[in-house]
């Protein structure tokens, strides 16, 4: 699994026009899915994002965790996020998961933060044509990968 992770002040996600998802202080999250991805993958990465601390303390150091803020989480399905750019100039999406096992993925992720977390995730529609707006606090951008644990 691959998560770009952005810390907002708010973001939300529309699909036709309508709003499906909508947080105010917290985490957007990008999520990739592939092929090889397990139940591992999802707790590794669902428990990072839990405790990972990027929030500013009174000190206005990032040392405090979504947790620690009252933070909420906004996930959004990305396939894009697996894309190869090695050879031409039209990106190949081999190594993204397709949907009858990213789907069940994407599920079992958000329902994992929503067992381990006191507010519920909000998230955008797999598949969907999304168009998804945010304020970037900070900005804080971060990539993580389950398979490159760095």
């Amino acid at each position: 699994m691959r998560a770009v992770i952005q810390r907002v002040n708010q973001a939300k996600v529309e699909v036709d026009s309508a709003i499906v998802g909508q947080i105010e202080h917290g985490l957007m999250v990008l999520l990739g899915i592939e092929e090889l991805d397990t139940d591992e993958d999802i707790s590794w990465l669902a428990n990072k994002l839990l405790s990972i601390r990027i929030f500013s303390d009174q000190d206005d150091k990032m040392n405090l965790s979504i947790q620690d803020v009252d933070g909420q989480f906004l996930v959004i399905s990305q396939f894009t996020l697996f894309a190869s750019t090695k050879k031409g100039n039209r990106p190949s999406f081999i190594q993204a998961a397709k949907p009858d096992i990213a789907i069940p993925l994407y599920k079992s992720f958000v329902e994992y933060l929503d067992r381990n977390y006191r507010h519920k995730t909000q998230v955008g529609i797999f598949g969907a044509d999304m168009k998804v707006s945010l304020t970037n606090d900070g900005p804080v951008t971060i990539v993580i990968d389950s398979k490159n644990k760095e």
